[in-house]
């Protein structure tokens, strides 16, 4: 399997961890939301212990490699234009329903109304965002696959346990406003398939461009955008739904799991 399939792949897979968290909405009906507070705590942890074990290293070295001595602070303020980037286009997706605060807002599964059509209007209004927010993510994926497979597979977890609580979010008002099971989840994985697109993109750029600096830079503003859904969007949603401490154990938790794999795939070596 060439290197730009074998990327490409863990862009689908992570892209289709949305529909494992649409599965979970219209399966486990009764009280699914609140699943929410480990997986989203989960999933900061390993963003960022990732980004900041893993990716901003790999950018400031790429940097360093193609600008010298001052390849590392320019990853540094690269990294802080992700956070800013990761922010504008927070501010563009409509407010009331982006993806961690729509997970954050919505009432627990027991309180929505069946039949209801705003909360139709509500899922596909998140399937929208949740769209948007998985196109650089796809892009991310592939680019970390492309410069070092370990990295690679280790950033497809993260986004993948990223996009779990996506899929609740935009399955569960679809499930109760609908009452279908096959639409929901059709629509919450429907959703993740922009990352396999993101990652087509990657390949375009990466075929046309590829070079320490591009590699450098897109590391750098994928740590950004990362460390900004999990402090943003992930961690106060799982704050709205779980106590202090239950929060802090799955973050601590989803760090460990991370930690964990690199290690495994390090004395693998993969």
């Amino acid at each position: 399997m060439s290197d730009v399939v074998a990327a490409l792949l863990l862009t689908l897979l992570a892209g289709l961890a949305t529909g494992v968290g649409g599965l979970i909405a219209v399966v486990a009906k009764a009280g699914s939301i609140r699943f929410l507070t480990g997986c989203l705590s989960l999933s900061a942890g390993v963003m960022i212990y990732i980004t900041f074990v893993e990716i901003l290293g790999h950018a400031q070295e790429d940097l360093e490699a193609a600008w010298g001595a001052g390849g590392y602070a320019a990853a540094t303020a690269i990294f802080f234009a992700g956070i800013g980037l990761a922010a504008v286009v927070d501010r563009l997706v409509p407010h009331e329903h982006r993806p961690g605060e729509l997970a954050g807002e919505a009432p627990p599964i027991p309180a929505l109304r069946d039949g209801d059509v705003g909360l139709h209007r509500t899922g596909l209004m998140a399937a929208l965002a949740i769209s948007l927010h998985n196109l650089p993510e796809g892009l991310v994926v592939f680019v970390a696959a492309m410069a070092d497979p370990s990295l690679g597979l280790a950033t497809a977890m993260a986004i993948a346990l990223h996009n779990v609580p996506e899929g609740i979010a935009t399955a569960a008002p679809i499930y109760h406003a609908t009452g279908s099971r096959a639409k929901a989840l059709g629509v919450a994985t429907l959703s993740g398939l922009t990352e396999p697109l993101g990652g087509i993109l990657g390949w375009w750029l990466l075929s046309a461009f590829v070079d320490d600096a591009v590699l450098g830079i897109s590391f750098a503003l994928a740590g950004g955008i990362m460390v900004f859904v999990a402090f943003h969007q992930l961690l106060p949603a799982a704050r709205r739904y779980g106590k202090p401490h239950v929060v802090m154990t799955w973050l601590v938790a989803g760090m460990a799991l991370m930690a964990a794999s690199l290690v495994a795939l390090d004395l693998a070596g993969v």
